[in-house]
Formats: structure tokens, sequence, C-alpha cells
């Protein structure tokens, strides 16, 4: 999220038209056209972060600037050429790396959470503990993920909470 993106499509020598089509998740479908004989562009139904990612006689690769949750779904480009025409085809997911908070609860418990990230992150502690993580889902689509560290006995001291996420990992410490 909050990345650009390059779709690319096979060039071809000859080409006549390309295509992208694209069907997200969330939303009307848009398009992007390219007729050689005329030396046309068009566009239908896409927002201005989605466009060609240079001229499309030269590359007709697709670029998307600012990834967004909205963007997510398939990315289809066909080119037509002298040779045939030609399909690829893209399934775009978008991750949202979560923020990591790590801090003491009332009781003197560390308490580690991943917030906002999706798909919700995985959280452990490095010893041994009893807690069961609780999610949180938010309207935009991410998840918290909160975890209470509960050790089995009482002389810990230092805890280290780590998340795992696709976007990334993280691992940090505290003492309560």
């Amino acid at each position: 999220v909050g990345n650009s993106s390059v779709l690319t499509c096979p060039p071809k020598p000859n080409t006549t038209m390309v295509t992208w089509k694209i069907s997200p998740k969330v939303g009307g479908p848009c398009t992007l056209g390219y007729r050689a004989d005329q030396n046309k562009t068009d566009r239908t139904n896409c927002s201005d972060s989605i466009n060609w990612k240079f001229r499309p006689e030269l590359n007709p690769a697709l670029e998307i600037r600012q990834v967004g949750i909205v963007h997510e779904g398939n990315y289809t480009c066909e080119v037509v050429a002298t040779e045939g025409n030609f399909h690829k085809m893209y399934h775009l997911t978008v991750l949202v790396p979560p923020r990591l908070t790590l801090y003491c609860d009332d009781h003197g418990n560390p308490v580690c959470e991943a917030v906002a990230g999706r798909p919700a992150a995985q959280i452990s502690w490095v010893l041994e503990s009893n807690s069961t993580p609780k999610e949180e889902g938010h309207d935009n689509g991410t998840v918290t993920v909160l975890s209470k560290f509960t050790a089995y006995s009482t002389n810990v001291t230092n805890a280290t909470c780590t998340v795992s996420h696709p976007a990334r990992n993280w691992s940090e410490s505290i003492a309560c």
C-alpha cells in the first residue's frame, strides 16, 4: 500500500491494439486502450492513479500510483498483433504492514499490538506464554491483533514480541 506498482504486458512487433481490462474487487471495471493505426489512447472509468507507464506505442506497461486497497483485483492485458492475440493476467493483492506497538498494561503485563495490518499479522512471544491473540477488524479491511504476555513463571522480567506479516517481520523487547 502507498507504493507504485508496474504491471508489464508482452510487447510484440506489429502491435495493432493494446487493452488493459481492470476488474477491482470493489467498484466498477475500468479499461485503458490503445490503437496503433490511429495512435490513439482511450480510458473508461479509470481513476487518475491508473495509467500507462510510458507511451503505449513504446511499452504497454500499466502503472498504479499510490496503490491502495481499492486497487485490489484482476488486471488483464490484451495485445493484438499480426502474429496473434496475447493475454497476460494479474491478480493484485494489496498488503498493508501493521504498526507495531509494545507497552506494559496496568498490571505490569507486556502487551503487543500489530495495528491495522492486511492480512492480519501473527504475534508470538520468544518465551512461552499462555496468551491468546485477539483480532479486531476495521471498516477499511485492515485488522488489529493484540496479544498480552502471560508468563508461566513470575520471574520473567523481559519479554520479546515477534510479529510476522507478509510485508515484513518485527521483533521488540520490553521489561515491565
